[in-house]
């Protein structure tokens, strides 16, 4: 079971919004340095709406090439047509990834029943352990606490990215399924809780800031040690917060260019980090003690 500090991670850009492989693995070899447990690759905070399908596929490629089995590569492959799911859930096995998250289908809004025949038909059709992924807040689709028990008796869909941030919803859904789905938190404000309860790790947006303090968190949180994941998560609360002060990735992207480890390119429809937040967003890295002052 894959577990711990799982790092939604940046997709660097230059400044013409072109992928940055060599920020790519720089990032990469940072995020092994501090501590950082697996590696999640062009999902949401990946910018992976916005990526052809070629760069897609050559993300997922080098982030393999590169982690070199070091930790754990889980590839975004989601989307809102099944054919398109399973071409790039199929990609990213030939890739080498590890699994495989997949998002509940955005925009179209498909019924409890679309969703369950939707993450079958993938898991029939790639061989890889895949992750459920859902995100309603973002995609306008809420795959209810049932069908996802419904879901985890497929024998390669192994576990949920639960990103509600409802901690009772999480808990409730815990006690329904076997210890061997892994529920990961996709929230980082309340995440820690969401690991003490029984969750297997965190699909971290902070992680790209501060990769060590959120993988101590989650060691100590699962663990049971809720004192000590409790007062480091306190510690970049600050961070969790102000990181989503306009829409993800933009905040985590710009608190990245100004560690030194990319440039501040980002793809349409989104863009830059308003100035008005930079003075925000650079507070709570102070705090978090990853940025001098």
């Amino acid at each position: 079971m894959i577990t711990g500090s799982l790092v939604a991670l940046i997709t660097p850009m230059l400044a013409d919004g072109a992928v940055d492989t060599e920020k790519l693995d720089d990032l990469i070899e940072f995020h092994i340095n501090e501590g950082t447990h697996g590696i999640v690759a062009v999902g949401t905070t990946g910018e992976a709406s916005t990526l052809t399908h070629e760069e897609h596929a050559n993300v997922i490629r080098q982030v393999v090439k590169k982690v070199n089995g070091r930790v754990h590569v889980i590839a975004g492959t989601g989307a809102n047509s099944t054919h398109e799911a399973i071409d790039l859930t199929r990609s990213a096995k030939e890739a080498g990834a590890d699994a495989c998250l997949l998002v509940t289908p955005y925009y179209n809004k498909p019924t409890q029943e679309g969703l369950f025949q939707h993450f079958k038909a993938v898991a029939q059709a790639v061989d890889i352990p895949q992750i459920l992924y859902n995100v309603p807040g973002r995609t306008g689709c809420d795959m209810q606490n049932d069908t996802v028990v419904r879901l985890s008796t497929i024998t390669n869909i192994v576990g949920i990215k639960d990103a509600t941030g409802d901690l009772e919803r999480g808990q409730a859904l815990l006690e329904m399924v076997s210890t061997d789905f892994a529920v990961y938190s996709g929230d980082d404000p309340t995440a820690v809780s969401l690991m003490l309860l029984g969750g297997k790790g965190n699909i971290s947006v902070t992680a790209n800031v501060a990769p060590k303090m959120v993988a101590q968190a989650a060691e100590f949180a699962i663990a049971g040690q809720a004192d000590k994941a409790q007062d480091l998560d306190s510690s970049i609360s600050s961070l969790h917060k102000n990181l989503f002060l306009e829409s993800n990735p933009i905040p985590v992207k710009w608190a990245v260019s100004q560690l030194g480890l990319c440039q501040e390119g980002i793809r349409l429809p989104l863009t830059p980090l308003a100035e008005q937040y930079h003075a925000a967003v650079r507070q709570a890295m102070v705090e978090a003690g990853v940025l001098l002052v």
